[in-house]
């Protein structure tokens, strides 16, 4: 962040100053909204959770250097205080942004966002210098936060943005307009608090490319429909990309050795050998994605494929291995799950099993309104048609339509349940052989991430 005192931050934001024996102090680094995250001599941004109220660890927060508190109330501690905590990060980020001025490239889309960033990031920091969405800080407390981030220095701001509902995309282009847009899929995710289908999830993440400028680029998927169809909704450049062959971003002779990708990116200038780090065919996706971002910023065909094939996972949750002292493999994949990501999952792990005995450990998927049900029961069929070995679906209702379809396939897959995250760690550690690879997944809020790190031995 660049420096900025208390004085001009309370200007930007409308705030009043509390407790503050300086006004001309500086906050000298970024902001949090955790008071375990604050460091010295950045903000604390204080927001009322369901769980925790975030004012009641200011004090904290100063103790740990925070300079002052963004804040709703006074705290007893230096505080800039404000109507809407929330409002106020995004007039902060907004401010900073008009004084540094970045290329902003916004991503969205169903699934495949973290790791395309993850990607996208560790091909650009190779050419320039580069802030990026730290985890899935991809919402309107977690965009401002990467946006405050970034320096005079700062040549690419690389911004997930999560859109859970309609209107969601426009306020957090609002604060960061972005001169990209980057738009993967259309699939299920949050289908239940968007609306009923596939083209209401789409009319909302079509709001990234409607904010782009004419001077800009969308970069759209190839390969689906519903994200071609947001073409007309921009005056931006478009830039294809995808497995079709009439993508200009695209892969050719797609090959899989093991669980990893190999393939010819061809771009409009030229075409370069890439070797994924990542397991799962369907990286290649995510990787031509963030192929087609550096396309339009104008990097070399080389120079992407050489970054596309340096890049290693930097986010916990998604496909992390860990590899145990007896040889069982553990893929964590537990922060979130919608069926296009444990459809890839499931087949990314079994591909990396090879021969050995397979262990799948499953939650429920969330936000799949009435088709839930469905949804949960066409993936313990492919568990089953998958061969995997054993199957634990965790909890109750749609998770035991899984295990009653795994069972119904009658594939040889031996179907456990269990009530809860313990009772599933229980069964699992009980199961579990040397030498066998285990796939933990769920919806972030099911807590299964907790099973497989204590199955890592983390």
């Amino acid at each position: 962040m660049i420096p900025m005192t208390l004085e001009e931050i309370a200007r930007v934001v409308g705030a009043s100053l509390h407790d503050v024996p300086d006004a001309r102090t500086p906050v000298t680094a970024p902001a949090a909204v955790d008071s375990r995250e604050v460091v010295p001599g950045g903000l604390f941004a204080a927001t009322a959770g369901a769980r925790a109220d975030g004012h009641d660890h200011a004090a904290g927060a100063v103790r740990g250097g925070a300079v002052a508190v963004l804040a709703s109330r006074p705290v007893g501690v230096p505080a800039l205080v404000v109507e809407d905590v929330r409002l106020a990060l995004g007039l902060l980020a907004r401010h900073l942004l008009g004084r540094i001025g970045p290329t902003v490239i916004g991503l969205t889309g169903s699934v495949g966002k973290t790791t395309t960033k993850d990607l996208l990031a560790q091909v650009l920091e190779r050419h320039a210098a580069t802030v990026a969405t730290d985890r899935s800080f991809n919402n309107e407390f977690g965009l401002p936060l990467t946006v405050l981030r970034a320096d005079a220095a700062t040549r690419y701001l690389v911004l997930e943005m999560g859109a859970g509902r309609k209107g969601d995309l426009r306020y957090l282009t609002g604060i960061a307009p972005p001169r990209l847009g980057l738009v993967l899929n259309v699939g299920t995710a949050h289908v239940e608090r968007m609306g009923a289908g596939p083209a209401d999830v789409a009319e909302a993440k079509g709001e990234l490319v409607e904010a782009l400028p004419a001077d800009g680029f969308a970069l759209l998927n190839a390969d689906d429909p519903y994200v071609m169809g947001m073409a007309g909704r921009t005056g931006a450049q478009i830039l294809s990309y995808g497995r079709s062959a009439g993508a200009r971003v695209r892969a050719e002779g797609v090959r899989m050795t093991g669980a990893r990708a190999a393939f010819e990116l061809v771009t409009p200038c030229g075409r370069a050998p890439v070797e994924l780090g990542l397991i799962g065919e369907h990286q290649v996706g995510n990787a031509l994605a963030a192929a087609a971002v550096a396309t339009a910023l104008g990097l070399g065909v080389a120079e992407i494929a050489g970054g596309l094939s340096a890049a290693r996972r930097r986010s916990a949750g998604r496909l992390e291995i860990v590899e145990r002292p007896d040889g069982v493999t553990v893929v964590d994949d537990a922060f979130n799950a919608s069926p296009e990501s444990m459809r890839a999952g499931l087949r990314a792990v079994r591909a990396l099993a090879g021969t050995r005995r397979t262990v799948a450990v499953l939650g429920a998927m969330g936000q799949q309104a009435d088709a839930s049900r469905a949804r949960h029961a066409e993936m313990g069929r492919l568990v089953a048609d998958l061969r995997f070995d054993v199957l634990i679906a965790v909890g109750a209702g749609d998770p035991l339509a899984m295990a009653e379809a795994a069972k119904a396939a009658n594939r040889g897959v031996a179907v456990h349940t269990a009530e809860d995250v313990a009772g599933a760690l229980g069964l699992a550690t009980a199961l579990l052989e040397p030498g066998d690879v285990v796939f933990v997944k769920a919806s972030s809020e099911i807590g299964l991430g907790a099973c497989a790190r204590a199955l890592a031995g983390a």
